[in-house]
């Protein structure tokens, strides 16, 4: 899944510049040769995507040269008239000065008692504009690193550069050179005898540079624990300690380890517990990561932490190394891939731990087997040479690690545990480039799931894409907006567990006066509490519903709550204009076709709610920008679950044809597969107390009837996973005959439907049959009542009309039901009493249908 993509390859980039500038060693025909990998090595790469490598020239010459990783170009540096064994290079940002430091011992192959030189290290910085003078910075016996600095000003460009210098006797000293120009283009070294020098950092045990910050981050020792400090490295004022923090382990390390400072070639660093293996990473995010491995006990287990200092927290994981068969186990690799921290042992598992949103340990990935492996990895030297990249020091190759969205869409389909779908699913929508054609994948997949789990995965689909568009709109809403559906999960991912630490206070004791820190620290706990908040009050609680319900009793008696329904519609008519321009694919499924006052309404107030929200902690937007991006969010819900219900519908080739209800016989299985399908997008959205688009349960309903038996359907109907609407009650009337069993359908729907949308149909439903139905249901709930009394009143006789004494059956059937009318109270409750006139007739319409004279 994880995937290391080439950036730069020295022999595709830089040999054929070299064959053809004639600047490798010649053959006996005057030719210019190729170079093997060991004699063209990179060693080191600056922040401004600079690679920085050497090579060996001709005559036994040594030559420096620079890649343009921005602008594939090469560039000649500086050539040594002899062969040297250059272990660190750095050049400035305006490639005028180049610091070297050479090993002053014999090179690979070359006896020991060829020479003693009276140092082993020499440091050099060389003036290159042109090529010219050169100063001895040291010469000690101790390996030297050097590392000019790359900072943005903005005042004008400073005639000075600043060098880092970091010795293996644990000493960092932070060199100032000024420059002047003469003769009109040659850069000079300003009084180069008296440079001025100051020690950054001493007696430490790791020590990382921060290429794309311009930090400096160490570990040393006090009270017996390990305490990493923060320099930033400024140009025009002093340095300034950003953090010192105690990572709560004891140091039981010996050797030095420096991280993100070159490659040495002629110096292998070891990897074993005697240093300590630790790395930080930072993003354009604001996010800060302290990752490193503990000391292993057993063979039987793999310990590792991440700071994450952006949240202030501290993350444990113990990885059970018993069901793996490996003989042995390499050192852990950590590696930056944007939002997530990548920790890999090769043979073992990758682990990809979420950083931007690391509260729920389920949306990050535990892989192992072939789901695991990373192409292609060198089991030789790695060394990170800036905060993404990595760089292969013996093929002279520079990878950025990336995910594959084949791959990651392929595991997200075979996998079975529930929290590596939804941490698939959770990656492939936020950081990668998630298209209709990703999106129509992950919904096809979520068709063929259970509908236990699909509703849950739908849930977090919506969610995930909706908080994508919003910040694709504006990066302010970030931290205002959830990025999923679930506030807490207390699973377990198998094989590895976790345990989180709070060392928010701990860390606020030791960290300066620093903004950066605090703000993006107090920003992401803030948000974590405000969206637990937006959680309870909007998507978990039904608040949205409770709302509505408020809002529509109200209606009855406050006139305000009158203009608040109004406002809400209105709202409501401006996201669905939206909603029709944000799709230009022509749509199957005819949604937004009929007006839903119900969902319209919930619109209205969830878009009251969110600009409540994002105006109490984004103000400096303005309430105007809110408003679109607000109303945007809506309308992007409403398309999102619109294009999940229409992939569905042409995954299995429904159109809107099959929505005819007068053909209720000829059904498909495909209608029937789609039905349960929409049952679990109104579970998600329900679930969430999200509004669903105009027509929804319309459509739902006329599926629900054309797939279930009555019996069923209206079981469907009591449970609430069906809403009969006004729209399908009046198709209902208009499209069925008056048949006896279509007669008895809509009978049963018309008893379950809401008193609101009654009042507006029962003009529509006016037929013999259907009237007889209703006389013969009403005159049953009264006898049955009627039977309940234990004391009989006399029969009420009222004047005699000339009608009863022509037809005494009528007369009798009157007289019983009007005794009746007095004795119980009416069955409907909410109505008024019954017309004895319209029971009349109602009785006289019954008695001429079983007389066979109603068409008489």
């Amino acid at each position: 899944m994880l995937e290391l993509k080439s950036v730069f390859d020295t022999q595709s980039e830089v040999v054929p510049w070299l064959v053809k500038g004639k600047l490798t060693p010649l053959n006996e025909n005057g030719e210019s040769t190729n170079l093997s990998r060991t004699d063209l090595q990179i060693i080191n790469v600056e922040k401004n995507g600079s690679v920085v490598f050497t090579w060996k020239g001709k005559k036994g010459t040594t030559c420096v040269g620079l890649h343009d990783l921005h602008k594939k170009q090469n560039k000649l540096l500086y050539i040594f008239d002899r062969e040297v064994s250059l272990i660190s290079c750095s050049v400035n940002k305006e490639r005028t000065l180049l610091a070297v430091s050479i090993l002053q011992s014999p090179g690979r192959g070359i006896p020991l008692n060829t020479f003693r030189p009276v140092s082993r290290c020499l440091t050099l910085l060389i003036e290159i504009h042109p090529a010219n003078n050169t100063k001895v910075l040291k010469a000690i016996d101790s390996n030297v690193k050097v590392q000019f600095l790359y900072l943005d000003s903005d005042a004008r460009m400073l005639p000075e550069s600043h060098l880092l210098m970091i010795s293996e006797d644990r000493c960092i000293e932070h060199i100032r050179i000024r420059v002047i120009i003469e003769e009109g283009y040659k850069v000079i070294i300003q009084d180069p005898d008296h440079l001025p020098k100051e020690i950054v950092a001493e007696d430490f045990f790791w020590a990382q540079w921060d290429t794309e910050a311009q930090r400096l981050f160490y570990i040393v020792e006090k009270e017996s624990k390990a305490v990493l400090m923060c320099i930033q490295l400024y140009l025009d004022r002093s340095n300034e300690i950003l953090m010192s923090l105690s990572l709560g382990f004891p140091l039981i390390v010996t050797r030095l380890r420096l991280v993100n400072f070159g490659h040495n070639y002629f110096h292998e660093e070891e990897k074993s517990s005697e240093s300590l293996n630790l790395q930080i990473f930072t993003n354009h995010a604001g996010a800060l990561s302290v990752c490193y491995s503990h000391p292993m006990q057993n063979d039987q287990e793999l310990i590792y932490s991440v700071i994450l200092l952006h949240y202030g927290w501290r993350k444990t994981f113990r990885v059970s190394l018993e069901k793996f068969k490996c003989a042995c186990i390499s050192d852990l690799a950590f590696l930056n891939v944007g939002d997530y921290i990548a920790v890999y042992v090769p043979g073992y598992f990758l682990h990809l731990i979420n950083i931007q949103h690391p509260n729920l340990t389920c949306h990050s990935l535990f892989l192992s087997g072939d789901d695991a492996k990373v192409k292609p990895w060198n089991h030789q030297c790695y060394a990170l040479s800036s905060s993404d990249l990595l760089l292969d020091c013996h093929l002279g190759k520079i990878y950025k690690p990336v995910l594959n969205p084949q791959l990651l869409m392929l595991f997200m389909q075979n996998s079975k545990l529930v929290c590596h779908q939804r941490a698939a699913m959770h990656c492939a929508i936020l950081y990668l480039q998630c298209n209709s054609d990703v999106e129509s994948q992950i919904i096809h997949w979520l068709c063929g799931l259970s509908a236990s789990a699909c509703a849950d995965l739908i849930q977090e689909f919506i969610v995930g894409t909706l908080y994508r568009k919003a910040i694709s709109e504006t990066n302010a809403l970030a931290k205002l907006l959830p990025c999923t559906s679930l506030v807490n999960w207390n699973g377990d991912i198998p094989g590895i567990t976790c345990t989180t630490e709070n060392i928010l206070q701990s860390a606020g004791k030791r960290i300066h006066d620093c903004k950066v820190f605090w703000e993006v620290m107090n920003t992401n706990m803030e948000s974590l509490k405000n969206l637990e908040s937006l959680h309870n009050s909007l998507y978990t609680t039904n608040s949205l519903g409770r709302m509505k319900s408020r809002l529509l009793s109200g209606m009855k008696v406050d006139a305000r709550a009158i203009r608040h329904y109004t406002n809400a519609l209105e709202t409501a008519k401006m996201i669905l204009s939206k909603v029709d321009t944000l799709s230009p694919e022509e749509r199957v499924v005819p949604f937004c076709q009929e007006e839903d006052c119900q969902q319209m309404v919930l619109m209205g107030l969830m878009s009251e709610k969110l600009k409540e929200h994002v105006l109490k902690h984004a103000h400096s937007l303005g309430k105007k920008k809110i408003d679109v991006i607000v109303n945007n969010y809506v309308a992007n819900l409403l398309e999102c679950i619109w294009k999940i219900v229409d992939t569905i519908w042409k995954n299995y080739g429904l159109r809107a044809h099959n929505l005819c209800l007068s053909n209720r016989e000829e059904v498909n299985s495909a209608e029937f597969v789609v039905f349960h399908m929409m049952i679990c997008v109104l579970q998600a959205v329900e679930g969430l107390s999200l509004p669903l688009p105009p027509g929804y349960h319309t459509i739902h309903m006329v599926l629900g009837a054309r797939c279930l038996p009555l019996h069923s359907l209206l079981h469907y109907i009591d449970l609430g996973l069906l809403h009969p609407t006004e729209r399908f009650v009046t198709r209902l009337i208009e499209e069925l005959d008056n048949s006896e069993i279509n007669e008895r359908f809509k009978l049963s729907i018309m008893a379950r439907i809401p008193e609101i949308i009654e009042q507006k149909i029962c003009c529509l439903w006016d037929h013999p049959i259907s009237t007889s139905y209703v006389a013969r249901n009403y005159v049953e709930i009264l006898l049955k009542k009627r039977s309940t009394q234990q004391k009989s009143r006399p029969i009420f006789i009222r004047e005699q009309d000339p009608f009863e004494t022509e037809f005494l059956p009528l007369t009798y059937l009157a007289r019983i039901l009007t005794e009746v009318e007095y004795q119980a109270p009416n069955p409907f409750e909410v109505q008024q009493n019954v017309d004895v006139k319209f029971v009349e007739d109602v009785a006289l319409k019954q008695t001429f249908i079983l007389l066979g004279l109603e068409n008489k």
